[in-house]
């Protein structure tokens, strides 16, 4: 049979050889593209390829000097390569033909797992001496935080390379642009590093630049506009003209700011290229918010929206918003015998604050009071020299820490306290992991963009419930206590339960190293937001249909069911047989374009299906509608990934 298939091999190479001189170009690269895929088939066979080289060898001479603009020495090299890369079965790392004329080179070679962190290291200080702009602060901090994971990153790989999890992916050429670190952005990220600023943004791309070189990807990372011009072709000016050549980059990571700067610098060309985007958004982007048409009819036009990309193309920091991708990052993490260490060593009567602004702590004090009459409070706020924070007299204050310094002081206290500021940031779980149990108050009536200004103009509806709706909601009792910061009764048997309460560290899985190796790889995997409609990932066999009540949206309705809403699966149920499947019978169909659809009307009996695609949502609800909804399992631990998918 082995010998069957390598005649099969040959003999296209045969007729290839005869017949190249009358092909255009587009037939000789399809015809590469098939003999590609016959040599897979018989690629263990390696004491056959010397004499299919020479093959080759000998049938191209009788091509001429030129095919189509492209010198036969090119095609000779380009078979050459493939040969060897298929012989030497990708045990060795060779460099990719990068050349126009061979453009689908780079997608046939698989990602290979690495724990060589030293070239990522240097592109994150590769600033090419840019005088003008200081960007030391944050580059350190990106440096220091991955070289102190290293260790843990290394043992993620093994873990999956012992699971084996997934298909293989090929080698992506990836773009990282942070756009709040760039020169365009005026710097307020990079002055507030050092001032007690917020880092959780650092933390988050600072993990992706990890996990995407680790996953054997070809990363390029920028930090300037002018220099990004350059590299993607970009002609000089305002952005009037498109690129010039095809885009150089199979994704893009970036975020708000740098899709902004993205789009000032294609012209024409960002139209077309914005499928390859992913935008780094903390908060997440919800479907009416991001769809500009209907954002601007409808009221939920904001500053940061209307971009009209696929929603799973936003990536956020916690699973809060289905719509989007949970890209996630990497919270601290024990070994067993560490956990024990820590354990032995907590002062049982020792609490740290979670804010470094005295700004935070504003009006706080008869929270904090009840918790000090209990316990001796720590602090690591940021002080000018010669001028004291505004913080109570009670207050141990180490002024602002390096982060092993405030590491170091989680692993010997008992509690980390929120003051109800900053939201959703990567600290309480780290203050988790090393042991500490986190309190933080209750929101009553929630936070939105309706009635809070760090809200306001974020394309989201979230109703937020705490200061951390994900540690209270996902992680909970014993590890994480919300109350009420203005009940001192609630807050003293809090803390007097706690102080009776053990627990060991704990890590959420889909924060580990692993965890985040294992999603991102399925995203690259598996997402394609270029075709339309984009491939059915999860698998239609992990939909499971649900009718929401009237004014529920589908984030609640499948909560309600312990599942998740999977907006990638709303394509396979939009329809009037998904209704009939759950006994709902459509006296009426209606094609709308609103983000609540499909749902079916509760005074009509019609059944309203959606006629876009930027619309699917799984947020919004009306009392009107039952919604229909697309939900599915997870693994557990891992809630973007479906259960049963690797």
């Amino acid at each position: 049979m082995a010998v069957q298939r390598l005649k099969v091999a040959i003999h296209k190479l045969e007729v290839l050889a005869t017949k190249m001189q009358s092909f255009n170009v587009t037939d000789i690269l399809k015809k590469l593209d098939k003999l590609e895929s016959s040599f897979d088939k018989v690629q263990q066979m390696e004491s056959q390829w010397l004499n299919v080289m020479q093959l080759m060898t000998k049938d191209l001479q009788h091509l001429p000097k030129t095919v189509g603009g492209r010198t036969q020495g090119k095609v000779n090299t380009a078979l050459n390569q493939l040969l060897h890369h298929r012989a030497s079965k990708r045990t060795s790392h060779c460099e990719v033909p990068n050349d126009p004329a061979f453009p689908y080179c780079r997608g046939k070679v698989e990602a290979s797992l690495t724990t060589d962190l030293s070239s990522l290291l240097e592109l994150i200080g590769t600033k090419n001496n840019k005088d003008q702009y200081n960007q030391m602060s944050a580059e350190s901090f990106m440096s220091a935080r991955i070289q102190r994971l290293s260790a843990r990153w290394t043992k993620a790989v093994k873990r999956l390379q012992q699971k084996n999890a997934g298909s293989p992916t090929h080698e992506r050429k990836i773009l990282v642009y942070p756009g709040v670190l760039s020169d365009k952005a005026g710097g307020g990220l990079q002055a507030m590093v050092g001032k007690g600023g917020p880092l959780g943004e650092l933390v988050q791309w600072a993990d992706i630049m990890a996990a995407l070189h680790i996953l054997g990807h070809h990363v390029t990372i920028r930090y300037f506009l002018s220099e990004l011009q350059r590299l993607i072709g970009s002609p000089p000016g305002k952005g009037s003209c498109p690129i010039q050549g095809p885009f150089p980059f199979d994704i893009v990571y970036t975020d708000y700011h740098g899709l902004a700067q993205l789009q000032s610098i294609m012209g024409p060309s960002f139209k077309e290229y914005k499928c390859r985007f992913h935008v780094i958004d903390s908060f997440g982007t919800e479907p009416a918010y991001n769809h500009r048409e209907y954002a601007n009819k409808h009221g939920f036009q904001t500053i940061w929206g209307s971009w009209n990309l696929r929603p799973q193309q936003y990536m956020t920091m916690f699973p809060h918003t289905p719509d989007n991708s949970f890209m996630g990052f990497v919270s601290e993490e024990l070994e067993e015998s560490q956990r024990q260490v820590v354990q032995a060593e907590k002062v049982n009567t020792m609490a740290v604050v979670y804010g470094k602004q005295d700004f935070m702590w504003q009006g706080k004090e008869q929270y904090l009071d009840a918790i000090a009459r209990l316990m001796e409070i720590h602090g690591t706020v940021y002080h000018e020299a010669g001028k004291k924070p505004q913080i109570p007299n009670f207050i141990i204050n180490h002024g602002l820490l390096s982060q092993n310094e405030v590491l170091k002081l989680l692993r010997k206290a008992k509690l980390f306290i929120g003051l109800g500021f900053p939201y959703e940031g990567p600290a309480p779980l780290e203050a988790i992991a090393l042991g500490c149990v986190f309190i933080q108050p209750r929101f009553k009536p929630a936070h939105s963009s309706l009635n809070t200004d760090f809200y306001k103009g974020k394309p989201t509806s979230r109703e937020v419930t705490s200061q951390h709706p994900y540690a209270e909601h996902h992680i909970g009792k014993p590890y994480v206590w919300t109350v009420d910061s203005n009940n001192v009764t609630e807050i003293a048997e809090a803390v007097k339960k706690i102080l009776q309460t053990k627990v060991r560290p704990y890590t959420p899985y889909e924060y580990s190293c692993e965890g985040m190796l294992e999603r991102v790889r399925a995203y690259i995997t598996h997402q394609d937001f270029c075709s339309d409609p984009p491939p059915t990932w999860p698998p239609l066999s992990t939909l499971i249909r649900k009718l929401g009540y009237p004014n529920d949206s589908c984030i609640r309705t499948c909560q309600r069911h312990n599942m998740i809403c999977e907006p990638a699966l709303f394509y396979q149920m939009n329809t009037v047989q998904a209704f009939n499947s759950l006994g709902i019978p459509c006296e009426k169909t209606l094609m709308e374009g609103t983000h609540l659809l499909p749902a079916f009307h509760i005074n009509t009996h019609h059944c309203h299906l959606q006629k876009d695609d930027l619309l699917f949502s799984c947020a919004g609800s009306e009392m009107r509608y039952r919604r229909l909804c697309p939900c599915r399992k997870f693994q557990e631990g891992q809630t973007a990934l479906c259960e049963g998918c690797f």
